[in-house]
């Protein structure tokens, strides 16, 4: 197992971050790791990291404890955190040979890094020359360096554009190959193009893991509708075979459905019934937009 979390708990004053935790994550997966701002995605990691101690529970990274062998868990993982520490002023390749020393690495893998990332054409220039995709790069290459089992990603496509998103992706796919891939992303698409499994926390707890293709693959349907004013949630959760609500505007909801058939009928039913009017309607398969959205939306979630 390459990654195991049982418990983890973890709190800062007042605010509890993590509340008893626990996932798994085997050999040469790619797994998103998921969830609203402040949802404890970045504790997390840096629980798993060793940057910070749990207060509660424990976790492992290729079997080396995060609390009493934090070194041996040091070497083991590669880790590119949300706010990438570079040296602007360096150039590329005298960046990685420091990081090389640091890390006690043969500065031989220092080219291997720089052509596995794509850095080849920038490596002669200074860091601060660089486009924030390019950046990104260095600071993968640099979690690279100690060839590790794990890398562990918090964020690693905020701000790119959409051709530097792809390069990324595509990347983070190649070295999902030989390594096991932790990842935190707001885009959902991504994680869909690129994870094997994705793990959802919301308010320090864990509401979903799993795999892609079974999400993928769900039979409930999807609907999306907004009305010209606002709706009885608690109402519309009693309308029969729907699974759940989710609020996901003023008047606009994430309608969940047992099974395969068309419910708009049903909504339109509900609209005329309750002297509402439909300015959007859409039928959409489970996806991992649908799914983030039933778990983590406003605080009017209801299940039926």
């Amino acid at each position: 197992m390459s990654i195991l979390v049982s418990n983890i708990s973890k709190s800062f004053g007042n605010q509890k971050a993590l509340d008893t935790v626990s996932f798994e994550i085997k050999k040469g997966e790619i797994v998103g790791f998921l969830g609203p701002n402040g949802a404890g995605k970045s504790t997390m990691m840096r629980i798993l990291t060793t940057y910070h101690a749990a207060d509660e529970g424990e976790a492992e990274v290729n079997g080396f404890d995060v609390h009493t062998q934090k070194q041996k868990v040091k070497q083991s993982i590669g880790f590119l955190p949300e706010h990438n520490p570079l040296y602007l002023d360096m150039y590329v390749r005298e960046y990685l040979n420091f990081s090389a020393e640091m890390y006690g690495a043969p500065k031989s893998n220092v080219s291997e890094a720089v052509e596995k990332t794509g850095l080849t054409p920038e490596a002669h220039k200074k860091i601060g020359q660089l486009s924030k995709g390019y950046r990104q790069r260095v600071g993968l290459a640099a979690a690279l360096l100690h060839d590790p089992e794990v890398l562990i990603l918090d964020e690693p496509t905020t701000g790119l554009d959409p051709n530097q998103l792809v390069d990324i992706r595509k990347l983070i796919q190649t070295l999902g190959e030989e390594k096991t891939i932790l990842f935190s992303t707001h885009i959902l698409k991504e994680v869909e193009a690129v994870c094997d499994r994705v793990i959802i926390i919301n308010k320090g707890k864990l509401v979903a893991d799993q795999n892609i293709g079974d999400l993928q693959n769900a039979q409930d349907q999807v609907i999306e509708v907004e009305f010209d004013d606002k709706a009885d949630q608690k109402v519309l959760a009693n309308i029969p075979e729907i699974k759940s609500v989710s609020s996901v505007g003023e008047n606009a909801f994430v309608l969940t459905f047992l099974g395969d058939k068309d419910h708009r009928s049903t909504i339109f039913d509900f609209a005329q019934n309750n002297g509402l009017k439909i300015l959007q309607l859409n039928r959409k398969n489970q996806n991992l937009e649908s799914v983030f959205a039933e778990l983590t939306g406003q605080s009017e979630h209801i299940q039926a």
